[in-house]
């Protein structure tokens, strides 16, 4: 039995094609109506002279919010205080030595880190590495978040959820019982605070960048980005009061936002199967990403390059050649290096089948006894989630 507010693509298709038996809620638990929605455009806000994160509208919602003594949760799925520094000369940005990957600075601790790593530098460098020059450090993550509300509204009682704040044993757990208990008003927080929690005290949500999951290069990230959307919004108005949401973006007009602000799934669904129709995405066709790994870039792009024409012309040879596969690449990883380690990868579509994996199979098994790979490691994913 699955059950979901936001299934999957690949999930909603089987049922919709006859594998398994939908059953749809129509109406929302206790009869409540859904909340209402209202989408700001940040670009407008930009122009109207307001340069802060939080817009207009949102800081008027959450005021009035605050005068009716009821409780807000704000998400925004990006941590630290502010998430870039850059060299106001030659314009490069500080990153981690082990990553690719800009270091982000955490007021809290006055010290920069790496998110993938935990490579950390305090205190924060203030030239630039490169050329000398000036750090200009810039951006916005859940501790600035926090310090702009508590200006806005030094009357309320601001709760941060991220991972900084509930690393200590039980702090999850300890801090959404306070909330709970009313002994905060506003709780912003990553998407920690987007799923899963029942407060009827809150009435109102905010999403302060609806865009960060949005423009990720994976399938998935339409699909990512109304689920979150969809679910955040989910939180306010779960009482008697009806409640309301606000989702900024920089992109209003985008389908994906316009349809979870209406909270709209089959509206959504039809736009996305369309795409992954087009583009022989599941459940169209798998995706298995092939992965070399090692300490040095060059060796792991030329075993990757041998790899891509080996699946390749192997593809386009009996008895493989009437399965239909494809092989995309190859090309870094969205994040290249990552705690001193270069990862870069393949995609090859086609059926999730025994002759399909036959054939991977066997170039790995290939690949780890060539002694140039000695250091490298393969691995791959059917249908990889990130």
């Amino acid at each position: 039995l699955l059950a979901s507010a936001t299934p999957s693509t690949e999930s909603f298709y089987a049922a919709q094609n006859g594998r398994t038996q939908l059953v749809r809620l129509t109406k929302r638990y206790g009869g409540n109506p859904l909340p209402s929605v209202q989408i700001v455009d940040m670009r407008a806000e930009l122009a109207a002279g307001n340069p802060r994160e939080i817009s207009l509208a949102l800081e008027d919602a959450i005021r009035r919010n605050l005068e009716a003594e009821k409780q807000t949760i704000l998400l925004l799925n990006r941590r630290g205080y502010q998430t870039i520094a850059q060299c106001e000369d030659c314009r490069e940005v500080l990153k981690c030595p082990k990553c690719s990957v800009p270091m982000v600075y955490h007021k809290s601790a006055h010290k920069v880190l790496c998110h993938y790593c935990g490579s950390q530098q305090e205190p924060p460098p203030t030239l630039c590495p490169a050329c000398g020059g000036k750090l200009q450090y810039r951006g916005f993550g859940t501790q600035k978040a926090e310090e702009e509300l508590v200006k806005l509204f030094p009357e309320a009682r601001v709760l941060r959820m991220d991972q900084d704040s509930t690393a200590a044993k039980d702090a999850h757990e300890k801090l959404l019982a306070k909330f709970a208990a009313h002994e905060y008003d506003i709780m912003v927080g990553t998407q920690m605070v987007a799923k899963g929690l029942d407060f009827a005290n809150v009435t109102l949500v905010g999403v302060l960048s609806a865009d960060l999951s949005l423009y990720v290069d994976h399938y998935r990230a339409a699909e990512r980005t109304f689920n979150l959307l969809t679910q955040v919004v989910g939180r306010a108005g779960r009482g008697d009061k009806a409640g309301r949401a606000v989702i900024q973006t920089y992109t209003p007009e985008n389908d994906v936002i316009q349809a979870a602000a209406a909270q709209d799934y089959q509206r959504f669904y039809d736009a996305e199967i369309t795409l992954r129709r087009l583009r022989q995405d599941p459940p169209f066709a798998d995706q298995f990403t092939v992965t070399v790994t090692g300490p040095e870039e060059t060796p792991v792009r030329r075993a990757i390059e041998l790899l891509r024409q080996g699946i390749g012309n192997a593809a386009k040879k009996p008895p493989y050649d009437t399965l239909g596969i494809q092989v995309i690449g190859p090309a870094p990883a969205p994040v290249v290096k990552v705690n001193g380690v270069y990862r870069y990868r393949l995609l090859v579509l086609g059926k999730n089948t025994a002759p399909v994996r036959e054939l991977l199979a066997g170039f790995m098994r290939a690949f780890v006894q060539r002694p140039e790979n000695r250091r490298l490691h393969i691995y791959t994913d059917c249908d990889k989630m990130d």
